[in-house]
Protein backbone atom coordinates (compact mmCIF):
# COMPACT_ATOMS: atom_id res chain seq x y z
CA UNK A 1 0.00 0.00 0.00
CA UNK A 2 1.59 3.42 -0.95
CA UNK A 3 1.90 6.01 1.47
CA UNK A 4 -1.24 8.58 1.31
CA UNK A 5 -0.64 11.73 -0.21
CA UNK A 6 -1.82 15.27 -0.41
CA UNK A 7 -3.42 16.68 -3.83
CA UNK A 8 -4.03 20.29 -4.55
CA UNK A 9 -6.39 21.32 -7.19
CA UNK A 10 -6.23 25.15 -8.08
CA UNK A 11 -7.98 26.39 -10.78
CA UNK A 12 -10.43 29.05 -12.38
CA UNK A 13 -14.01 28.56 -11.43
CA UNK A 14 -16.16 26.19 -13.13
CA UNK A 15 -13.53 24.62 -14.26
CA UNK A 16 -14.85 21.05 -13.15
CA UNK A 17 -12.09 21.03 -10.07
CA UNK A 18 -14.62 19.36 -7.61
CA UNK A 19 -15.74 16.79 -10.26
CA UNK A 20 -12.26 15.88 -10.73
CA UNK A 21 -11.28 15.87 -7.07
CA UNK A 22 -14.11 13.91 -6.11
CA UNK A 23 -13.48 11.12 -8.52
CA UNK A 24 -9.99 11.09 -7.08
CA UNK A 25 -11.14 10.78 -4.18
CA UNK A 26 -13.34 7.97 -4.78
CA UNK A 27 -10.89 6.36 -6.79
CA UNK A 28 -8.14 6.90 -4.39
CA UNK A 29 -10.48 6.00 -1.17
CA UNK A 30 -9.35 9.65 0.05
CA UNK A 31 -11.35 12.50 1.90
CA UNK A 32 -12.26 15.07 -0.30
CA UNK A 33 -12.76 18.65 1.00
CA UNK A 34 -14.12 21.26 -1.42
CA UNK A 35 -13.18 24.31 -0.26
CA UNK A 36 -15.50 26.03 -2.39
CA UNK A 37 -18.29 25.17 -0.85
CA UNK A 38 -16.69 25.93 2.81
CA UNK A 39 -16.33 30.10 1.24
CA UNK A 40 -19.91 29.55 -0.08
CA UNK A 41 -21.70 28.79 3.24
CA UNK A 42 -19.85 30.95 5.01
CA UNK A 43 -21.10 33.40 2.57
CA UNK A 44 -24.91 32.30 3.15
CA UNK A 45 -24.46 33.01 6.79
CA UNK A 46 -23.49 36.24 6.36
CA UNK A 47 -26.36 37.22 3.95
CA UNK A 48 -28.80 35.55 6.01
CA UNK A 49 -28.03 37.24 9.02
CA UNK A 50 -27.55 40.87 7.33
CA UNK A 51 -24.31 41.10 8.10
CA UNK A 52 -22.53 43.60 5.93
CA UNK A 53 -19.91 42.18 3.63
CA UNK A 54 -18.29 44.79 2.68
CA UNK A 55 -17.08 45.92 5.99
CA UNK A 56 -14.38 43.24 7.40
CA UNK A 57 -14.79 44.02 11.35
CA UNK A 58 -18.37 43.08 11.02
CA UNK A 59 -17.50 39.87 9.20
CA UNK A 60 -14.90 38.95 11.40
CA UNK A 61 -16.67 39.27 14.56
CA UNK A 62 -19.09 36.82 13.01
CA UNK A 63 -17.11 34.16 12.51
CA UNK A 64 -16.72 32.31 15.54
CA UNK A 65 -20.58 31.65 15.12
CA UNK A 66 -20.00 29.54 12.08
CA UNK A 67 -19.52 25.92 11.88
CA UNK A 68 -19.17 24.20 8.64
CA UNK A 69 -18.78 20.99 8.33
CA UNK A 70 -19.50 17.66 5.71
CA UNK A 71 -21.88 15.01 5.28
CA UNK A 72 -22.49 11.92 3.13
CA UNK A 73 -25.63 11.27 1.49
CA UNK A 74 -26.90 7.26 2.51
CA UNK A 75 -27.36 5.92 -0.81
CA UNK A 76 -25.27 7.57 -3.30
CA UNK A 77 -22.28 8.72 -1.20
CA UNK A 78 -22.42 12.20 -2.43
CA UNK A 79 -20.39 14.91 0.01
CA UNK A 80 -23.02 17.65 0.83
CA UNK A 81 -22.27 20.71 3.19
CA UNK A 82 -23.36 21.75 6.60
CA UNK A 83 -23.61 24.90 8.23
CA UNK A 84 -24.52 24.99 11.85
CA UNK A 85 -25.76 21.77 11.81
CA UNK A 86 -27.95 22.45 8.28
CA UNK A 87 -27.72 20.63 4.83
CA UNK A 88 -27.27 24.02 2.83
CA UNK A 89 -25.55 21.90 -0.11
CA UNK A 90 -28.02 22.63 -3.01
CA UNK A 91 -28.56 26.45 -1.62
CA UNK A 92 -25.01 27.29 -1.66
CA UNK A 93 -25.07 25.93 -5.77
CA UNK A 94 -28.04 27.90 -6.89
CA UNK A 95 -28.43 30.71 -4.91
CA UNK A 96 -27.42 33.64 -7.32
CA UNK A 97 -26.40 36.04 -4.41
CA UNK A 98 -24.29 33.54 -2.85
CA UNK A 99 -22.68 33.23 -6.45
CA UNK A 100 -22.30 37.32 -6.54
CA UNK A 101 -20.94 38.03 -3.19
CA UNK A 102 -18.52 34.82 -2.36
CA UNK A 103 -15.58 36.51 -3.95
CA UNK A 104 -16.01 39.51 -1.82
CA UNK A 105 -15.82 37.58 1.54
CA UNK A 106 -13.37 35.11 0.47
CA UNK A 107 -10.88 38.16 -0.44
CA UNK A 108 -10.99 38.94 3.16
CA UNK A 109 -7.81 38.11 5.02
CA UNK A 110 -9.64 37.43 8.06
CA UNK A 111 -12.01 34.77 6.46
CA UNK A 112 -9.54 33.18 4.87
CA UNK A 113 -7.66 32.55 7.70
CA UNK A 114 -10.07 30.98 9.88
CA UNK A 115 -11.14 28.45 6.65
CA UNK A 116 -7.18 27.93 5.81
CA UNK A 117 -6.65 26.45 9.61
CA UNK A 118 -9.50 24.48 9.16
CA UNK A 119 -8.55 23.07 5.77
CA UNK A 120 -5.29 22.68 7.36
CA UNK A 121 -6.66 20.20 10.08
CA UNK A 122 -8.39 17.98 7.29
CA UNK A 123 -5.10 17.57 5.75
CA UNK A 124 -3.13 16.59 8.90
CA UNK A 125 -3.28 12.93 8.23
CA UNK A 126 -2.90 13.30 4.39
CA UNK A 127 -4.75 10.79 2.24
CA UNK A 128 -6.68 14.02 0.86
CA UNK A 129 -8.16 15.46 -2.08
CA UNK A 130 -8.94 19.41 -2.00
CA UNK A 131 -9.67 22.09 -4.41
CA UNK A 132 -10.01 25.57 -4.60
CA UNK A 133 -7.78 28.38 -5.10
CA UNK A 134 -5.23 28.60 -2.80
CA UNK A 135 -4.30 25.14 -1.94
CA UNK A 136 -0.88 24.51 -3.26
CA UNK A 137 -0.31 28.33 -2.59
CA UNK A 138 -0.90 28.85 0.54
CA UNK A 139 -3.01 25.52 2.45
CA UNK A 140 -0.84 22.69 1.37
CA UNK A 141 2.45 24.59 -0.07
CA UNK A 142 3.99 20.89 0.22
CA UNK A 143 1.51 18.60 -0.97
CA UNK A 144 2.92 15.79 -2.72
CA UNK A 145 0.86 16.45 -6.14
CA UNK A 146 -0.51 19.99 -7.38
CA UNK A 147 -2.73 20.75 -10.51
CA UNK A 148 -4.02 23.61 -12.14
CA UNK A 149 -6.96 23.50 -13.75
CA UNK A 150 -8.23 25.53 -16.37
CA UNK A 151 -10.65 25.58 -19.10
CA UNK A 152 -11.48 28.67 -21.91
CA UNK A 153 -13.71 31.50 -20.59
CA UNK A 154 -17.28 30.40 -22.93
CA UNK A 155 -17.20 26.69 -22.05
CA UNK A 156 -17.12 27.44 -18.62
CA UNK A 157 -19.51 29.68 -18.61
CA UNK A 158 -21.78 26.92 -21.10
CA UNK A 159 -21.06 24.20 -18.14
CA UNK A 160 -22.20 26.37 -15.44
CA UNK A 161 -25.11 27.44 -17.17
CA UNK A 162 -26.25 23.99 -18.26
CA UNK A 163 -25.68 22.97 -14.07
CA UNK A 164 -27.88 25.60 -13.41
CA UNK A 165 -30.41 24.68 -15.67
CA UNK A 166 -30.57 21.29 -14.69
CA UNK A 167 -31.56 22.36 -11.08
CA UNK A 168 -34.50 24.72 -13.04
CA UNK A 169 -32.54 28.00 -12.69
CA UNK A 170 -33.27 31.08 -14.81
CA UNK A 171 -30.37 32.28 -16.28
CA UNK A 172 -28.70 33.79 -19.53
CA UNK A 173 -25.55 32.60 -20.78
CA UNK A 174 -24.68 36.18 -20.59
CA UNK A 175 -25.55 36.40 -16.91
CA UNK A 176 -23.16 33.23 -16.16
CA UNK A 177 -20.55 34.60 -18.56
CA UNK A 178 -20.21 38.02 -16.92
CA UNK A 179 -19.93 36.44 -13.45
CA UNK A 180 -17.41 34.45 -13.86
CA UNK A 181 -15.38 36.89 -15.52
CA UNK A 182 -16.19 39.04 -12.28
CA UNK A 183 -14.74 36.26 -10.24
CA UNK A 184 -11.89 35.28 -12.22
CA UNK A 185 -10.92 39.42 -11.66
CA UNK A 186 -11.56 39.25 -8.00
CA UNK A 187 -9.92 35.24 -7.35
CA UNK A 188 -7.20 36.60 -9.55
CA UNK A 189 -6.04 40.75 -8.11
CA UNK A 190 -7.01 40.37 -4.15
CA UNK A 191 -4.14 41.09 -1.99
CA UNK A 192 -4.58 37.72 0.36
CA UNK A 193 -3.76 34.86 -1.45
CA UNK A 194 -5.12 35.33 -5.14
CA UNK A 195 -5.45 32.31 -7.28
CA UNK A 196 -2.10 32.11 -8.99
CA UNK A 197 -0.33 28.95 -10.85
CA UNK A 198 2.19 27.36 -8.00
CA UNK A 199 5.52 27.02 -9.83
CA UNK A 200 5.24 22.99 -8.97
CA UNK A 201 1.89 23.02 -10.52
CA UNK A 202 1.07 21.04 -13.35
CA UNK A 203 -1.54 22.96 -15.30
CA UNK A 204 -4.49 20.84 -17.06
CA UNK A 205 -6.48 22.76 -19.93
CA UNK A 206 -9.59 20.35 -20.04
CA UNK A 207 -11.40 22.31 -22.73
CA UNK A 208 -11.33 19.51 -25.03
CA UNK A 209 -11.38 16.56 -22.26
CA UNK A 210 -14.08 14.71 -20.99
CA UNK A 211 -14.09 13.95 -17.72
CA UNK A 212 -13.24 10.38 -17.92
CA UNK A 213 -10.03 11.72 -20.17
CA UNK A 214 -9.57 14.39 -17.51
CA UNK A 215 -9.63 11.68 -14.49
CA UNK A 216 -7.06 9.04 -16.35
CA UNK A 217 -4.52 11.46 -17.26
CA UNK A 218 -3.98 12.57 -13.32
CA UNK A 219 -3.91 8.70 -12.28
CA UNK A 220 -1.50 8.42 -14.46
CA UNK A 221 0.48 11.56 -12.74
CA UNK A 222 0.18 9.43 -9.13
CA UNK A 223 0.63 6.21 -10.54
CA UNK A 224 3.93 8.76 -11.81
CA UNK A 225 4.99 9.90 -8.50
CA UNK A 226 7.68 7.68 -6.86
CA UNK A 227 6.16 4.51 -7.93
CA UNK A 228 3.01 4.90 -6.54
CA UNK A 229 -0.06 2.72 -6.78
CA UNK A 230 -3.26 3.53 -7.83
Amino acid sequence: MSAPIIIAIDGYSSCGKSTLAKQLANVLNYKYVDTGAMYRALTLYLLRNQIDIHHPEMVASALPQIHISFGLEPNSQEQFTILNGENIENEIRVNSRVASAVSTVSAQPEVRKFLVKQQQEFGKEKGIVMDGRDIGTVVFPHAELKLFITAEPNIRAQRRLDELQEKNQDTSFEEVLANLQKRDLMDTTRADSPLVKAKDAIEIDNSNLSREEQLNKVLALIKGLNGQSV
